[in-house]
């Protein structure tokens, strides 16, 4: 039998838990005040580290928030400010513009250029993104099937033919096309079939100045979609392919049921990253065909140019640049919407 001092000795250790004080200590009447009622407070060490956490990614993002602000947010601010002022050469000495409202938005929107531009623009841009896409898709199922050393110079070429400055292949390439001393000419003539083309200035054709300019920029494109499908592709699970090859399916049918699902995500980012670098295209096409012949190649970043540092209207290139930006969001929120959506799904 306990006796009555032990039991006396027992509730007077327990005490102190059931009450929250007593010898308990602090973490003792914390576990008591819950069962209490009395609201748990962290002590002042808890609240700074708890502090210091919640501060610490806005740290680490204020580099990159503040190089935002500076090199995109500003200029752009300033783009949107500049399209509704009078501004011209008078205002670039002064540093003084008037406020011009909407007459520059309408005197771009009657321009008779205005409606040829943009379709212009877009058709450019759909063969430019519909040729990377192409060739890149191609180009990489070959990296699946080579070996690894003629893998990795392939690899190698189209890294390099991708580094390669836009300025400075464009200058190669209109050395290529170039009357008179052109290679591409020399070897046209060189083959007797198509007379002699030496003096053929490709730039002042509308089809070749197009034959030029998109080969130059699919051929700068090719590069990065390529690696970037060859990637995605050679992380299908390859017994996919073993059982399509075990029903007796063709190379085309496995492509086209087990590869080509495998990869619509990353085709849906490359289409949206292949738009938004064609549809800015400018130095390949000023270097190439200055907008040439007649505007045949004028696209909308080229106009913006022209209405900018040719005819010094600088309002009227500022609301060229804010209706490019507007243009280019609307046909580029329909496949992020999807591009989110399916890694939602894919979740």
């Amino acid at each position: 039998m306990t006796s009555t001092a032990e039991q006396a000795t027992g509730s007077e250790q327990s005490e102190p838990v059931a009450g929250g004080g007593g010898t308990g200590g602090a973490g003792t009447g914390a576990i008591g005040g819950a069962g209490s009622g009395r609201p748990v407070r962290p002590g002042r060490g808890a609240r700074r580290r708890s502090a210091v956490a919640s501060r610490a990614p806005l740290v680490l993002l204020a580099p990159a928030a503040i190089l935002l602000l500076a090199l995109v947010v500003y200029p752009l601010v300033r783009l949107v400010v500049i399209s509704f002022q009078d501004y011209g050469l008078r205002a670039i000495f002064t540093g003084q513009a008037g406020f011009a409202g909407v007459s520059n938005y309408t005197n771009v929107l009657t321009d008779a250029s205005f409606w040829p531009v943009i379709l212009r623009t877009v058709l450019v841009t759909g063969a430019m993104v519909l040729g990377t896409i192409v060739i890149g898709m191609g180009a990489a199922q070959l990296l699946t099937r080579l070996g690894v050393a003629m893998r990795t110079v392939v690899s190698v070429v189209l890294v390099l033919a991708w580094a390669m400055p836009n300025v400075a292949s464009s200058l190669v390439w209109q050395w290529l096309f170039q009357p008179f001393y052109g290679v591409l000419n020399w070897l046209i003539t060189q083959l007797r079939v198509f007379g002699d083309h030496t003096q053929d200035n490709w730039a002042s054709h509308p089809g070749q100045a197009y034959t030029i300019v998109l080969t130059l920029v699919i051929w700068q494109a090719v590069p990065f979609v390529a690696l970037t499908l060859y990637a995605a592709q050679s992380q299908i699970a390859p017994e996919y392919y073993e059982a399509g090859a075990l029903d007796g399916a063709s190379t085309w049918t496995m492509y086209r049921a087990i590869t080509l699902p495998a990869l619509a995500p990353t085709l849906l980012l490359v289409s949206i990253l292949s738009v938004i670098w064609d549809f800015n295209v400018f130095n390949q096409i000023w270097l190439l065909t200055r907008g040439g012949p007649e505007e045949a190649t004028l696209t909308l970043g080229i106009w913006t140019f022209v209405k900018s540092f040719v005819s010094n209207a600088y309002g009227q290139g500022a609301a060229i640049a804010v209706i490019s930006t507007v243009i280019l969001g609307a046909l580029t929120s329909y496949y992020i919407r999807r591009l989110v959506r399916s890694g939602e799904e894919d979740l």
